[in-house]
Protein backbone atom coordinates (compact mmCIF):
# COMPACT_ATOMS: atom_id res chain seq x y z
CA UNK A 1 0.00 0.00 0.00
CA UNK A 2 1.33 3.44 -1.10
CA UNK A 3 -0.81 6.22 -0.06
CA UNK A 4 0.74 9.61 0.62
CA UNK A 5 -0.17 11.60 3.06
CA UNK A 6 0.93 15.42 3.74
CA UNK A 7 3.34 15.77 6.44
CA UNK A 8 2.08 15.42 10.00
CA UNK A 9 4.36 15.86 12.71
CA UNK A 10 3.44 16.97 16.14
CA UNK A 11 6.99 17.42 16.79
CA UNK A 12 7.87 20.08 14.71
CA UNK A 13 9.81 22.74 16.06
CA UNK A 14 9.11 26.42 14.49
CA UNK A 15 11.68 28.88 13.49
CA UNK A 16 11.77 30.79 16.77
CA UNK A 17 10.75 28.97 20.31
CA UNK A 18 8.19 28.15 21.35
CA UNK A 19 7.67 24.50 20.13
CA UNK A 20 3.90 23.51 19.39
CA UNK A 21 4.42 21.35 22.06
CA UNK A 22 5.32 23.76 24.36
CA UNK A 23 1.94 26.18 23.69
CA UNK A 24 0.05 23.39 25.24
CA UNK A 25 -0.30 23.27 29.11
CA UNK A 26 -0.31 19.77 30.73
CA UNK A 27 -3.74 19.43 31.76
CA UNK A 28 -5.15 20.42 28.72
CA UNK A 29 -8.01 18.13 27.59
CA UNK A 30 -6.62 17.64 24.09
CA UNK A 31 -3.61 15.63 25.66
CA UNK A 32 -6.00 13.21 26.69
CA UNK A 33 -7.61 13.06 23.07
CA UNK A 34 -4.39 12.93 21.26
CA UNK A 35 -3.21 9.83 23.71
CA UNK A 36 -6.44 7.76 23.16
CA UNK A 37 -6.46 8.64 19.43
CA UNK A 38 -2.82 7.45 19.22
CA UNK A 39 -3.37 3.89 21.13
CA UNK A 40 -6.43 3.11 17.89
CA UNK A 41 -5.37 1.01 14.83
CA UNK A 42 -6.68 2.93 12.01
CA UNK A 43 -5.31 1.05 9.04
CA UNK A 44 -9.33 0.24 7.96
CA UNK A 45 -9.37 3.71 7.56
CA UNK A 46 -6.39 4.53 6.01
CA UNK A 47 -7.07 1.66 3.68
CA UNK A 48 -9.94 3.66 2.37
CA UNK A 49 -8.31 6.68 1.04
CA UNK A 50 -7.37 6.80 -2.20
CA UNK A 51 -3.90 6.58 -3.46
CA UNK A 52 -4.54 8.98 -6.46
CA UNK A 53 -4.38 12.92 -6.61
CA UNK A 54 -3.23 14.99 -4.25
CA UNK A 55 -1.92 14.01 -0.84
CA UNK A 56 -4.52 14.22 1.99
CA UNK A 57 -4.41 15.37 5.56
CA UNK A 58 -3.51 12.65 7.45
CA UNK A 59 -6.64 10.83 9.50
CA UNK A 60 -5.39 10.50 12.98
CA UNK A 61 -4.89 14.40 12.82
CA UNK A 62 -8.60 14.67 11.50
CA UNK A 63 -9.69 12.52 13.55
CA UNK A 64 -8.00 14.58 16.98
CA UNK A 65 -9.55 17.72 15.25
CA UNK A 66 -12.85 16.37 14.94
CA UNK A 67 -12.94 14.61 18.49
CA UNK A 68 -11.95 17.94 20.19
CA UNK A 69 -14.03 19.98 18.59
CA UNK A 70 -16.81 17.84 19.24
CA UNK A 71 -15.93 17.58 23.10
CA UNK A 72 -15.49 21.59 23.10
CA UNK A 73 -19.33 21.16 21.37
CA UNK A 74 -18.07 22.63 18.46
CA UNK A 75 -20.11 20.82 15.22
CA UNK A 76 -19.97 23.02 12.30
CA UNK A 77 -17.34 22.34 9.94
CA UNK A 78 -16.91 26.39 9.37
CA UNK A 79 -16.95 26.75 12.83
CA UNK A 80 -14.21 24.06 13.75
CA UNK A 81 -11.97 25.89 11.18
CA UNK A 82 -12.12 28.93 12.24
CA UNK A 83 -11.76 27.47 16.50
Amino acid sequence: MNIKFKDYNQQQNWLFPPSIEELIPESHPVRIVNGVIEQLDLRLLIEEYSKDGKPSFHPKMMLKVMVYAYMDNIYSSRKIEKA
